[in-house]
C-alpha cells in the first residue's frame, strides 16, 4: 500500500463513481438549463408588471408606488412606472419565447441592479439569483430550445452553398 492510499483509503474508491457522474451530468443539454434559466425569472416579472396595469393602462397605485416607495432618482415616477410596466411585460414574454434573449435579459438584468441598488438593497439574494440567470443566458444564450436557435439554424442553412449531390 502507498503512503497516498493509507492518507485516503477510500479515495481510489469513490474517485470512479465520481468521475462517472461528473461524465454523465456532462451529456445534460446546457439548454435545459437556459431554458429555466428564462422561464422562472421571467414569470417573477411577468406577475410584478401585472400588478402595475389594469387592462392596458397604468394604475394609479403603480404611479404612487414610485413616487412614495421607489423613489428612484432622476427618473419622474410616473414615466418609472410606465416604463417598468412595459420592460417587466414585453422582456420576460421574449424570454419564455426565447427571443431576442441576450437583450431581453441583459435589459432584466438592468432592472435587477436598479431594484437592488435603489429600492431593496437588502434583497440580494434574490437579485442574486435572478441575475445568475441573467448572465448565463447573455454569455450562453438561450439554449436549443428557442425561436433564436430556429432563426440561428436557419440562417446557417442560408448562407451555405447550394449543393445539388
Amino acid at each position: 500500500m502507498t503512503a497516498n492510499e493509507l492518507a485516503h483509503p477510500t479515495a481510489p474508491r469513490f474517485l470512479p463513481v465520481i468521475a462517472r457522474l461528473r461524465d454523465r451530468l456532462d451529456t445534460v443539454p446546457i439548454g435545459i438549463a437556459c431554458l429555466c434559466a428564462r422561464i422562472f425569472p421571467a414569470a417573477v416579472f411577468w406577475q410584478s408588471g401585472q400588478t402595475k396595469v389594469e387592462g392596458w393602462h397604468v394604475t394609479d397605485g403603480a404611479v404612487a408606488l414610485f413616487r412614495e416607495e421607489y423613489q428612484l432618482p432622476l427618473v419622474d415616477p410616473w414615466l418609472a412606472a410606465h416604463l417598468a410596466a412595459f420592460a417587466e411585460h414585453v422582456f420576460p414574454a421574449l424570454l419564455v419565447l426565447g427571443l431576442a434573449t441576450r437583450l431581453s435579459a441583459a435589459a432584466l438584468l438592468a432592472m435587477t441592479a436598479v431594484i437592488e441598488i435603489f429600492v431593496y438593497p437588502d434583497a440580494w439574494p434574490t437579485h442574486g439569483v435572478w441575475a445568475t440567470c441573467f448572465l448565463l443566458l447573455i454569455l450562453r444564450g438561450p439554449g436549443a430550445l428557442s425561436i433564436d436557435a430556429l432563426i440561428d439554424r436557419a440562417v446557417q442553412r442560408s448562407s451555405q452553398p447550394y449543393r445539388a449531390d
